[in-house]
Formats: C-alpha cells, structure tokens, sequence
C-alpha cells in the first residue's frame, strides 16, 4: 500500500498546519489526504456471508469491479481500468473446492462465476472458501473470504421437487446461462410447458464436464450445457413425448424428434430433446439389497478413523545404528577375514622353488632368456643377429661358416630369412643345358 511521503515521516505537523512554521495545507492538499484514507480504509472489505439452499442451484459472481480498487494504483474517482484480474478460489485449508462447487471464468476480463448445487450432507456447515485475486499486469493479489452457510431446503419450502428434468441446451455456454436474466428466460420457458406451482434450477453442468469435445472455432459454435430443473407436479405430455417410440427411432437414426412444445423454446434456446432426462423420485424403487457374508467380503470395520494429532514422536535413532552399524561390522569382519588370507598365507617364491622339480626350473629358465631376447630385440633392431638364427654348417661340406657379417655391419637391410643363394662358400651344382653338355 503506497502512502504519501509526509504519512511515511509521521510528522503530524506537516499535515495541521501546527508547528515549525506553521505549514498549512490548501483546501485542494486537504481534499487529497481526506479521499486518500477514505480509499484506503474503504478497500478493507469484511467477509461476505451467502444463504443458499439444499439442492437449490448456488450462483456467486465475482465482479472484477468489486476487486479493482484492491491494487494499487488506485483509481481516481471516475477514472477507468482494465487491468486482466484472475481469481483462484479454494476452501479454507485446502488447494481445491468442495465437490459441489465449481468455477469458471473465460478471460482474464471478464467475471468469474462460482456455482453449484451444495448437497443435504453440507446444511448446518459453514464453508469457507478463499477468493485470491490477481492483477496481471501489476501482479499485486488481493484476498477475501466467501462464507457460504447452507440452509435446509425445507425450511424455504424448495425442496424437495421429486420431478426432475435434465435439459441439453446446443446454443449456450455454462456462463451465458448462469446469467441471471438468461436462467430467468428458461425458467419462465419450461413453465409455460410444464405449469408447475413451484419451479426451482437444480444444478447446471457444462457439456464438457460431461465428456463433451471443445467445438470448433468456426460460426460461433457453443460447447452446451446441461440445465437440471425441478417441479412439484406430474411432467407434461409435451415433455412426455420424447418417450414416444417414433421419436425414440428418430432419435437412434440421428434425427430430430418431433416435439410440439419445442417452438416456445426454439426463439431463444436450442435443445437436443434427445438427451432430456426425466426423474420421477416417486415411483424409484430403493435397490439396497442386504450383503451377505461369504468368501471374498471382509466383515465391517466400520468408519475409518484417523490417528489423532497428539501422536508421540518416535525416536529413530536406534534404529538408525541398527541400519548402519550391523552391515558395516560384518563387511569389516569380511574385508579382514580376507586380508589374511591374501597377506598372510602367502607361500612366497622361495618356498615355491624348493617344492618344484630342477628340471622344471630349468626349462622355465630357458623359457624366460628367450622370452627376455625376443623382447630386446623388438625394442632395438640393430643389435647382432642372435646366435640361433644363423646357419652353423655348410649344407655340402660340412664346414663351420664365419659370420655372415662383422658387428660393424648394418642388418637392418638384411632380409629375414635367408636363401641358399645368399649363402656364402656355397657350392655350385652342375646344371643340365640343352645341348647335352654340363657345366660346372
């Protein structure tokens, strides 16, 4: 809530015109502060209270008017605002409604409308339901409570109606019927059909709380709402016609049935006669039948009964230490059960050697210098040729071959394998020619 700077200061001589130099205020300064608190304290609205009955169909608007002068800025008088308002309603301590009470609201500027039929079961029971409302374009909230005391039908002599029809109107939306003067002209509608004494709204629904599809955004088209209306005499043979089985074959083939009553409603209402209900509480036969115990029915128990809120803290601390320290104690036990075998039992390689045969050990010892040979020849390749890779005797004679090379000779070029031809001191054998000589 902004205040003016001399409010803020708290300085009552800024505004009596008393003291330090008798500042005085002018009748136009004066007539500001005055609408000032008057709008101020004005906006603090007290809660509301509303009397529906049992079974009697409940309608509260929420004016976005109503909620305006709640954010501030606040208007001047006379001057207009249309700043998109929301409201979010639910029943005191919970985040939704009762089951009965529904709300709607299209745009952010247009009203909201709180509805329904509140059931026998809630009358003697005030409730509560908290109105938030939400300026989108400040994003300020201002908050009140609705109180709805719900009385007993009887009491007003509305209720109880046993004849109840249910209407499907095509060409209506739920909040153009909730409108008064709208919900009026059906009423006085379906009096003229039925002349009943007493003519009470029930409950309305819109068709897409009955499962309906949202309609197409072409030719204006509506998505329907159901209108369930109550009456104190016998339905009329007008509305009894829909129970004709010519119309009742009109209606399986998608047809419009014929209704003679149906041209006091068409002017301002289109009804689909083949979805209209008729109730007659009076002759419906109760359908309880007595549960007989046997297998696969579990015996009363009777109303559930919540634990009390004056439950004794439980202390988890116990178990806690249970939870943490039993698998910790037998993993450690484990982890040293396993240490000693790994580090403790080992024989070691001495006493492995002593055990093994001397000829065992020594062709492993072989084993392991070639291995060690091969594996230093790979890393550098212009060592000498090992020893064992070299022919030892003339293949002819016999004799002891030298070296193929000195150590200063490079074998990187020499190839891997060598051929008889590469050989030196190798003996040349005769070849037979064509002409049937030899030659050495």
């Amino acid at each position: 809530m902004q205040l003016p700077r001399w409010w803020e200061l708290g300085d009552p001589c800024a505004w009596t015109g008393q003291g330090r130099g008798a500042r005085r205020m002018s009748p136009a300064t004066t007539g500001t502060f005055l609408l000032t608190v008057y709008t101020i304290f004005s906006k603090v609205h007290s809660d509301r209270n509303v009397y529906p009955s049992a079974g009697v169909l409940f309608v509260h608007v929420l004016e976005r008017e109503y909620f305006k002068g709640e954010f501030p800025p606040y208007p001047k008088p006379g001057e207009i605002s249309n700043d998109p308002i929301t409201f979010n309603t639910n029943l005191m301590g919970y985040p939704d409604r009762p089951g009965w009470l529904r709300y709607i609201q299209r745009t952010p500027y247009s009203d909201g409308v709180l509805y329904g039929s509140p059931t026998a079961d809630n009358v003697g029971k005030p409730t509560i339901i908290e109105i938030t409302a939400y300026n989108r374009r400040t994003f300020e909230t201002a908050r009140h409570n609705l109180i709805i005391n719900i009385m007993s039908a009887e009491a007003k002599l509305d209720f109880p109606l046993p004849y109840q029809a249910e209407f499907f109107i095509k060409n209506m939306n739920v909040e153009e019927m909730l409108a008064s003067e709208v919900l009026g002209d059906f009423l006085g509608a379906v009096k003229n059909v039925w002349q009943p004494e007493r003519l009470n709204a029930i409950n309305i629904t819109s068709a897409l709380d009955r499962g309906g599809r949202v309609p197409l955004p072409i030719n204006d088209l509506k998505e329907g709402v159901y209108v369930m209306v109550g009456a104190d005499v016998p339905f009329s043979s007008c509305l009894r016609e829909v129970e004709n089985p010519q119309n009742q074959l009109r209606c399986s083939q998608e047809m419009e049935p014929v209704i003679t009553c149906d041209k006091k409603f068409r002017t301002q209402f289109y009804i689909d006669w083949c979805k209209i209900s008729l109730v007659d509480k009076t002759k419906q036969v109760s359908t309880y039948q007595e549960v007989i115990r046997g297998e696969g029915i579990l015996p009363d128990g009777g109303e559930y009964k919540p634990p009390s809120d004056s439950l004794k803290s439980r202390d988890y601390y116990t178990d806690f230490l249970i939870t943490l320290a039993v698998p910790s104690a037998v993993a450690l036990v484990l982890f040293l059960i396993l240490a000693y075998i790994m580090c403790c039992r080992r024989e070691g390689v001495e006493k492995r050697n002593m055990q093994t045969p001397d000829i065992q050990l020594v062709h492993h010892s072989a084993i392991q210098k070639s291995t060690k040979e091969l594996r230093d020849m790979s890393k550098n390749r212009e060592i000498a040729w090992p020893l064992s890779t070299l022919p030892v005797f003339h293949p002819v004679t016999g004799e002891i071959i030298p070296p193929l090379h000195t150590d200063s000779y490079d074998s990187t070029n020499m190839p891997l394998m060598q051929t008889q031809q590469n050989l030196p001191h190798q003996t040349q054998i005769p070849q037979q020619q064509t002409t049937g000589k030899w030659y050495p």
